[in-house]
């Protein structure tokens, strides 16, 4: 039997998003978010399929009156209802594996981050999208076992790149050390390895050190990584630290990895004054494209251009991220994507009728 788990740059069938709600913490801000989702619907669907999660009928027609005032490939659009807590796909969304080459969704814990929120609902999603028919014919397995999918990234060769704070952290599996980690993650996701950065985090970042905010695979070769060159900005030691790692680590073939710095866009806030973890590092690779989440900041041109490199031959197309992140998460952690075969043309379940979930 072979397991792996593909990189993000593999051909993909689609990309999942959770529609904010009033009942959520994006209340208070709702229409602007709404906006950078109604962005996200637009690019994505331009490269493939969109499962959205609503959470009932009156949020249903809510969002499907957004989208009709949006230039987007309609057929691409696809709905499926499953209540939650909040919108952060990446983390409680399932991880998808293949098995012999054919997928496999992996439906880990999610616990709020350690607990930090409340996440009950978001826990069942996957469940609940798999049972309703949501995934067709493609399999299904429960873990005992938190883990977030931003909490790990992957170069598709067997190499895993993760952060030991968040992985280690007492509040999510405090029953396994690292070694035991280490053991489930190569037996479950058919790793060979995993590099661990013990350096790095970004203040007001309440993952505990997402990977997905620091460092990123662009291919087997190359990492793009959160840098800091002010030595007066508070993250200066720990990203200068982190970058110290990154260089010692080396490839499969002993090489070292070719390195990308994405700078730090200037310093944002809240409205009591906690800084906002801004990273462009939080990208999402679709299929012939890469989503991009800027800052309305110089250094936005700056990250373009460095990701366009370690993309040649994909789109760069920007999605402006401040109203996501003033709940601390960006583009990357609100989508999950899926590998090619998992949403199939026949992913609605039959019991439901298109007038209540096709456009």
């Amino acid at each position: 039997m072979t397991v792996s788990l593909d990189a993000e740059w593999a051909p993909q069938s689609g990309v999942m998003l959770a529609w904010p709600h009033p009942h959520s913490d994006w209340n208070n801000n709702l229409a602007a978010v709404e906006r950078v989702y109604c962005d996200l619907c637009r690019h994505i669907t331009r490269f493939e399929k969109l499962l959205i999660i609503y959470r009932d009928q009156q949020h249903r027609d809510h969002i499907h009156n957004l989208l009709s005032q949006q230039q987007l490939g309609q057929e691409q659009l696809h709905w499926a209802r499953a209540p939650s807590n909040d919108s952060w796909a990446r983390d409680f969304g399932p991880i998808t594996i293949t098995i012999n080459k054919q997928p496999t969704l992996l439906n880990f814990i999610f616990n709020g981050w350690g607990n930090k929120y409340p996440a009950g609902l978001d826990n069942q999603v996957t469940r609940q999208l798999h049972s309703h028919g949501y995934f067709a014919s493609t399999p299904l397995k429960d873990l005992d076992f938190v883990l977030e999918g931003g909490s790990i990234d992957c170069d598709g060769n067997g190499t895993l790149l993760t952060t030991r704070r968040c992985l280690l952290a007492p509040t999510r599996n405090p029953h396994i050390n690292q070694a035991g980690i280490e053991t489930l993650l190569k037996e479950t996701l058919g790793i060979e390895r995993i590099l661990w950065l013990q350096h790095g985090g970004l203040i007001g970042d309440d993952t505990d050190s997402h990977i997905d905010m620091l460092a990123r695979f662009c291919s087997r070769n190359t990492i793009a990584f959160t840098s800091c060159d002010d030595p007066d900005d508070e993250h200066f030691q720990a990203l200068q630290a982190m970058q110290q790692e990154l260089i010692q680590f080396k490839r499969c073939d002993g090489l070292p990895y070719k390195l990308v710095p994405l700078p730090l866009p200037k310093a944002c806030f809240k409205n009591d004054g906690q800084r906002l973890p801004a990273s462009y590092a939080n990208f999402l690779i679709i299929n012939d494209a890469v989503l991009l989440p800027v800052y309305n900041d110089p250094a936005d041109a700056i990250a373009r251009q460095r990701l366009q490199d370690c993309f040649p031959e994909r789109e760069i197309i920007t999605i402006d991220c401040l109203p996501l992140i003033q709940q601390y998460g960006s583009l990357h952690c609100v989508t999950m994507q899926f590998p090619e075969g998992v949403l199939t043309e026949g992913i609605l379940p039959k019991n439901i009728s298109p007038e209540d979930d096709h456009q």
